[in-house]
């Protein structure tokens, strides 16, 4: 009986019990910022993000707030709407990490980006990565390969993104 309890015990101590880590950890601030479109399809020069595309990728950033939320290891930041355009015309992807520094300021501990990149109407890639707000440094990440789908199919994008690499 006594070393039965002197197992279970250790055990609580070393922190090798999910629970008894799930009751230690404290969940790391994240800023998720609005997934971007990178548009490399054929008639990028021509058609313009509509209406469908920003409701898709809105979906997208949702679907990655939801699921960090609730895997109760990151508290996502309510960031104030900032003009992107102003901070990185070219977008957050381009701007050498500056969404550390943004979310820095915004009291959060990390970063959080998505980039959806059309190769054509019907096929898309896709990256988030997450850096480090302090030290700007990546601290994870995971690309889909080729996906085959419209718009509509970029938050399913995600959650595979989410569940397969970013919180596997």
């Amino acid at each position: 009986m006594r070393l039965r309890t002197s197992i279970a015990l250790m055990t609580l101590l070393s922190g090798a019990c999910p629970f008894a880590y799930a009751q230690q950890a404290k969940p790391i601030s994240i800023e998720v910022f609005p997934f971007e479109l990178e548009d490399k399809s054929a008639g990028a020069g021509i058609i313009p993000p509509d209406d469908y595309d920003r409701r898709y990728l809105s979906e997208s950033t949702q679907v990655a707030k939801t699921m960090l939320s609730q895997s109760g290891r990151f508290t996502v930041i309510d960031a104030p709407a900032i003009d992107e355009k102003a901070i990185a015309p070219h977008g957050l992807r381009n701007c050498g990490g500056c969404e550390g520094e943004i979310a820095k300021n915004h009291g959060a501990s990390l970063a959080l980006l998505g980039v959806v990149t059309r190769v054509n109407r019907t096929e898309h890639t896709m990256f988030i990565r997450i850096l480090d707000a302090e030290t700007r440094k990546p601290v994870s990440g995971g690309f889909t390969d080729l996906r085959m789908g419209a718009n509509y199919a970029w938050p399913r994008s995600v959650k595979w993104l989410m569940t397969n690499r970013i919180l596997k």
